[in-house]
């Protein structure tokens, strides 16, 4: 509001003084006063993303659905980077592991 004629008002959820989205910095910084004001422990922006896009790869979400999220043109770049498989995904080659190991 005190930006007036100014405010870009582009619908954001989180905003800068105008209205418009904070750059990679601000929102850092941003994230890291939330979280120190608030106990939990901090984490990386990019490990909270990760996070975010495993989870929903994990639940149905479309793969050219999760790039668009991720903000990138190649879904490969986002299932490369973004998309981690957790320990469930994992079971079935620790199993055939052990059995190659002579069921140790």
């Amino acid at each position: 509001m005190a930006a007036g004629e100014g405010h870009e008002g582009g619908g954001y959820v989180l905003v800068d003084e105008r209205g418009g989205a904070p750059n990679g910095r601000q929102l850092r910084t941003r994230a890291r006063r939330t979280l120190d004001a608030n106990g939990p422990r901090r984490v990386r922006l990019y490990d909270a993303r990760a996070s975010c896009l495993t989870y929903l790869a994990d639940n149905g979400v479309p793969d050219h659905l999760l790039a668009v999220r991720a903000g990138h043109t190649n879904v490969t770049t986002t299932k490369k980077w973004y998309v981690k498989p957790d320990v469930a995904d994992l079971l079935p080659a620790a199993e055939a592991g052990c059995g190659l190991a002579g069921g140790v």
